[in-house]
């Protein structure tokens, strides 16, 4: 499979410590819609703990990109929705887990007054693509 290529610094663009601004691919496009810190049971993991939500989310993100074949590697994007912008450290902390520093994809941080639950701290969508084989 072909890996998307980042660029993290265009000419004439500030470089980007946390994210890269530009990823792109070729093959197959998946969508992974926003993900919460739920179990497999539908139970809120980490009620006030941003570690433990971003922790549950990134393992959601996961699962879900397997059951499209795809990995953290094939992620071009990712948005993350928080009601508080000081959760993005843990947020990081949770991506260091499954994509390192050199592969990180594009990404925006938006600050939300809410989301659909008041016990959610963040929800995180991911954009992917999975390349096509060789030849």
């Amino acid at each position: 499979m072909s890996e998307p290529t980042r660029i993290s610094a265009p000419d004439g663009v500030f470089p980007a410590a946390q994210y890269s601004h530009v990823a792109m691919g070729t093959g197959r496009f998946v969508a992974i819609a926003g993900q919460l810190a739920l179990d497999e049971d539908g139970e809120l993991v980490g009620e006030h703990d941003a570690g433990a939500q971003a922790r549950q989310v990134f393992e959601n993100l996961r699962r879900c990109l397997a059951a499209a074949g795809a990995t953290f590697d094939d992620v071009v994007k990712l948005t993350f929705f928080v009601t508080d912008m000081a959760h993005m450290s843990a947020i990081r902390e949770a991506r260091a887990g499954h994509i390192p520093d050199d592969r990180l994809p594009a990404a925006s941080a938006v600050h939300v007054s809410a989301l659909v639950r008041p016990e959610f701290l963040m929800e995180i969508e991911a954009l992917a693509v999975v390349g096509t084989p060789a030849g």
